[in-house]
């Protein structure tokens, strides 16, 4: 018999990205008020904002969970029952939660509201996912930690909900409870504010040659000493749906949403190809080979390289990146699709001129290759570039595919783009 498929469930940094996602494919997103939520520098969202999320994502029928996942203080506790009573009020789906206190708190308050466990809690094995369903909770986000071994004993021990995060940055702490940042920049990242020195580059400094640094290499391979690889499970995904996974979660309320759509539309891609599987495929889901366009795809989304992780073993040097912050990217942004009537309106993310060769990023895995012929303002003018943030009208040598709101375009960088 053939699994349940289980839900996709993308990051919202933004209203602007919980659309991309939307529109993308996701069936879930997850985001932040302005206070309590572990990216206190996302775009989050005040009362109202949250409230019109809300509202356009039930409109296309998608959940909408709202974390309240810092490690609480007892400041933190003013006010917490009024918000908890407002997120109900706005009919957010769930709250995302690690700290006992705050659960506490919410099952007095809002006794009718979902709970989800945030992977800042740490659950790495049976017990402590018996023990969080105990008090409540109803979906639990396990650490990223586990092998696939790990989470499938862990949902065969246990009957509620299991969300697995599938994609993006890592930590190089457990399961995000780091302090290395507060140490470093006074911005706590346990209260939503860290400032990411696992990515800074380090050298080496001697007590008695102040103001001379010295690099710190490790096998000739570079300097960024702390910086992880992404996470990327896509290929896996099988291996997951087969071992009862509710919820696959993508990382990335920080990133932008060439990053949000561009992953999303991949991982919505791999699981209706998955769902589209006769039953008998499912005997052996190890076996389950992702279509390669798939992966080909997502390496073009990626920042750091890419890992599994925990999935296989225990993660060693190989799951590091040395030699830069970042990798480079073969993909730019160009332009996000704001209107469609009598010509195309978009508005521009990087320098767009007539005559250029630009990618359309179609829901699912395909793209549409297409050469701009002409460009307008919004006043009819004819122009030849639209530089970041201007909203052109854009006319097309040939198109195919259905042109979308909210449809992003894609370009392919030049060798000096890149070394630039």
């Amino acid at each position: 018999m053939a699994p349940k498929i289980p839900e996709l469930l993308a990051p919202a940094g933004s209203y602007e990205k919980l659309v991309t996602a939307v529109h993308y494919g996701a069936d879930a997103v997850y985001l932040g008020g302005v206070k309590y939520g572990l990216r206190a520098r996302a775009g989050n969202f005040d009362n109202e904002g949250l409230q019109k999320a809300v509202r356009y994502a039930h409109q296309h029928h998608v959940a909408v969970y709202v974390t309240v996942n810092i490690i609480a203080h007892n400041e933190d506790m003013t006010g917490l029952g009024e918000y908890l009573s407002f997120l109900q009020g706005a009919g957010v789906d769930a709250i995302i939660v690690s700290d006992p206190g705050i659960l506490a708190v919410a099952a007095e308050t809002v006794p009718d509201l979902p709970l989800h466990l945030s992977t800042q809690a740490n659950v790495t094995n049976s017990r402590a996912a018996r023990f969080w369903f105990n008090q409540g909770v109803r979906r639990l986000n396990l650490a990223r930690e586990l092998s696939l071994d790990e989470i499938r004993s862990i949902k065969n021990a246990v009957g509620g909900e299991i969300e697995i995060f599938v994609h993006g940055a890592l930590c190089i702490s457990y399961s995000g409870r780091c302090m290395l940042s507060h140490y470093m920049t006074g911005r706590d990242a346990n209260q939503g504010n860290c400032a990411h020195p696992c990515r800074y580059q380090y050298a080496l400094l001697e007590e008695k040659r102040p103001g001379e640094y010295f690099p710190v290499e490790e096998d000739e391979r570079g300097t960024y000493i702390f910086n992880a690889k992404d996470l990327c499970l896509l290929e896996r995904l099988p291996e997951l749906v087969a071992a009862g996974a509710d919820s696959l979660k993508i990382e990335g309320r920080m990133k932008s949403i060439f990053y949000v759509g561009g992953v999303v539309r991949l991982y919505r891609a791999c699981l209706d190809y998955l769902k589209s599987l006769a039953p008998e495929a499912w005997e052996h889901p190890g076996q389950i080979e992702i279509p390669p366009h798939l992966l080909d795809e997502i390496a073009k989304t990626g920042t750091r390289d890419m890992t599994q992780n925990f999935f296989d073993k225990k993660p060693g040097a190989a799951e590091m990146l040395y030699r830069t912050s970042r990798f480079e990217q073969v993909y730019e942004p160009v332009a996000v699709i704001r209107q469609i009537g009598e010509g195309t309106l978009v508005e521009a993310r990087n320098v767009l001129q007539t005559g250029d060769t630009i990618e359309y990023m179609l829901q699912g895995a395909e793209t549409e290759e297409m050469q701009v012929n002409r460009m307008s303002d919004e006043r009819g003018d004819t122009v030849m570039r639209a530089n970041p943030g201007d909203r052109v009208y854009i006319g097309f040598s040939c198109v195919t595919g259905g042109l979308e709101v909210n449809g992003m375009f894609r370009r392919r960088r030049g060798p000096s783009d890149i070394s630039s």
